[in-house]
């Protein structure tokens, strides 16, 4: 009886293939898929991975670039019983072989040009562009009966890594498809967008957080192999999208690029911001461009699908630099050291109940009792409530800066210093220092003539004395993973 009442991951694209059949689901390149055809595709490719001898709750890795592929083999997986372990594309030697290690991996499906990447030992197949590839494998339909249930966890989603080792937040169907309609409602997701897809697909918010989302409402999807602004601008002027979501690193570029000031883009309806704190300096330049464009801040992270947070269009009045309010499913509040609740407008780490958490750190039981404990989830991430209950990110708890014993936020410091027009981006991390303790020390790409002590003049003139950085380094790029985030911890460890 169970089985009537289950919730999974594919079936909610089984749903939307006998809601609207013949309706486009998926874009890529050159390739279409209907929503019918896309429901077959992943039966076939859940009976191609149970051929190869995988058992249910075994893990599947899957080590390429965006495709339709990519997300047929994560909803195979769902179909199959199986576990997705989604790998950062860009992953190499070590940081490779220690997640398919420390996973378990019992297949890795990658793109044949990432293939002699993959450490010896590992069950390896292609997932496109070769004759026994999964893609090449759904000429030939299959049925299949699913085997996945809600309980079950159905992927590793890996923590950045930002500030230790990757962590694999255990996501099982249930926790996901009540994620898929917080986002729905938050997001003001419908049938009717056409949303285009250009991050890295192994990351949480751009699956979870949009390309799911929307393929549970039934909309026409396109996928980009990377956030080319070319690209997005020909299909914003042709019509085929009018809703994106990008990091504020990838919103910078857009904005920079010569086309954002010439090209119509009077289509795009719907901007979708996060993974990484926006300066405001940026979000007031592009909503000077495109005034009419409504914008949405999303916030959260892996271990809650990622979605937990959002700041909707009608509320960036007065305050931009919020993250918004909780999500449907999600209940928030801050807490102090201690974990008691700490009284609105004061700082302190941000805590979550939700049926969209992880069931904890694949093989880390330390850690997963760490993390949920007193009854909460901690996040790490420090922030204020205001008395709407409006949550505002300060910084994440391991980036605040002790400097002479007292702290203070880096995103305040990085707001002064985005104000100058010589700023094209910055990351603020606090390295040793005898004196100080931790010195404030600003990291920047430079967008034209400008020179340290300028930049420590005008932090000083725009906040207290002792937050303006002590030192700028010019750099040519910041150390970023593929969604955006700034590796701050890169920096202090290169630079200590």
């Amino acid at each position: 009886m169970d089985e009537v009442r289950s919730s999974t991951v594919d079936g909610i694209v089984r749903r939307s293939a006998r809601r609207t059949p013949d309706r486009t689901a998926l874009r890529y390149g050159e390739r279409a898929w209907s929503y019918a055809e896309l429901d077959a595709a992943v039966s076939t490719a859940a009976a191609f991975l149970t051929a190869r001898g995988l058992s249910r709750g075994d893990r599947v890795a899957t080590y390429g670039h965006n495709s339709d592929a990519y997300l047929i083999a994560f909803l195979a997986c769902a179909r199959a019983g199986l576990v997705h372990v989604p790998v950062n594309q860009h992953l190499t030697g070590g940081d490779l072989a220690y997640i398919l290690e420390q996973s378990g991996a019992a297949l890795v499906l990658a793109d044949p040009a990432l293939a002699d990447r993959v450490p010896d030992g590992f069950a390896l197949r292609p997932l496109r562009d070769a004759a026994d590839s999964l893609l090449a494998a759904l000429d030939t339909p299959l049925p299949y009966e699913p085997r996945g249930e809600q309980g079950d966890v159905v992927q590793l989603l890996y923590t950045s890594g930002t500030t230790a080792l990757p962590k694999g937040a255990m996501m099982t169907h249930r926790a996901l498809v009540h994620e898929y309609v917080s986002a729905i409602t938050a997001l003001d997701l419908a049938a009717s967008d056409r949303p285009v897809h250009a991050l890295p697909l192994y990351h949480s918010a751009q699956t979870h957080v949009f390309l799911l989302p929307y393929l549970a409402v039934g909309a026409e999807n396109t996928i980009l192999d990377a956030p080319d602004a070319e690209r997005i601008f020909e299909l914003v002027e042709a019509g085929r999208a009018d809703s994106l979501f990008a990091p504020p690193t990838v919103w910078i570029a857009l904005a920079g690029h010569p086309g954002f000031a010439t090209r119509d883009l009077g289509g795009l309806r719907k901007a979708y911001y996060g993974a990484s704190i926006m300066p405001v300096p940026v979000l007031e330049r592009l909503r000077e461009r495109l005034p009419r464009l409504a914008f949405y801040n999303c916030f959260g992270q892996s271990e809650i699908g990622p979605l937990a947070t959002v700041l909707g269009p009608d509320e960036h009045e007065g305050r931009m630099d919020s993250c918004g309010r909780p999500v449907l499913f999600v209940e928030a509040k801050v807490v102090d050291a201690s974990g008691k609740e700490v009284p609105d407008g004061t700082a302190g780490e941000v805590v979550y109940r939700s049926p969209q958490l992880c069931e904890g750190y694949w093989g880390k039981p330390a850690e997963t009792e760490d993390a949920f404990r007193d009854g909460w989830f901690h996040s790490g991430d420090l922030a204020v409530r205001d008395a709407q209950g409006y949550f505002t990110v300060v910084d994440r708890v391991k980036d605040v800066i002790n400097s002479g014993g007292v702290l203070i936020a880096s995103r305040q410091v990085e707001d002064a210093l985005y104000t100058h027009p010589g700023v094209a981006e910055a990351a603020v991390v606090g390295l040793p220092d005898a004196r100080w303790i931790e010195a404030v020390t600003a990291f920047v790409v430079r967008r034209g003539e400008v020179t340290g002590p300028d930049l420590i003049e005008h932090a000083r003139e725009r906040l207290a004395h002792f937050k303006a950085p002590k030192r700028v380094v010019f750099v040519d790029e910041l150390p970023r993973n593929a969604s955006g985030k700034i590796l701050k911890r890169e920096l202090r460890d290169r630079f200590a």
